[in-house]
């Protein structure tokens, strides 16, 4: 069964932390082996795993990823959105977490982050459990 969590951000590009949220998931359908993929169904936003105990860290990648793709350039996409696109594309659309004992199986500083890159807005992201 795929289940949906809802994610409203609030910047034009922003990474937030939804691994609780996962968790939550992974728990409720009492997983002890498996695992567990994160997909996000949008073309303007991503999903990847990183460091979250320096806050900094996601910064710094926003921060470069806004350099290598600025908001104006010689895009062609009318909806003026193409930069969303293109980091969406880099970053991701999907990750994959071993889950053992029901719970996931994160390096010690590793959290997962829904990225978003045309906001605000109210997003969704699935998530599916597998046993093994």
């Amino acid at each position: 069964m795929v289940e949906t969590i809802y994610v409203n951000t609030t910047k034009r590009t922003q990474f937030i932390d939804i691994t609780t949220k996962v968790e939550e998931v992974v728990k409720k359908h009492n997983i002890d082996d498996g695992i567990c993929v994160v997909y996000v169904p949008h073309t303007t936003a991503g999903v990847t795993i990183n460091e979250n105990a320096d806050p900094s860290v996601p910064e710094d990648i926003l921060k470069i990823l806004n350099q290598i793709i600025p908001w104006q350039a010689d895009y062609k996409h009318l909806e003026g959105n193409s930069p969303a696109h293109i980091k969406a594309s880099l970053i991701g659309s999907s990750v994959t977490v071993i889950v053992e004992n029901n719970r996931l199986v994160l390096g010690t500083w590793q959290a997962i982050f829904f990225c978003e890159f045309d906001g605000p807005r109210n997003r969704k992201v699935w998530v599916k459990c597998i046993k093994g």
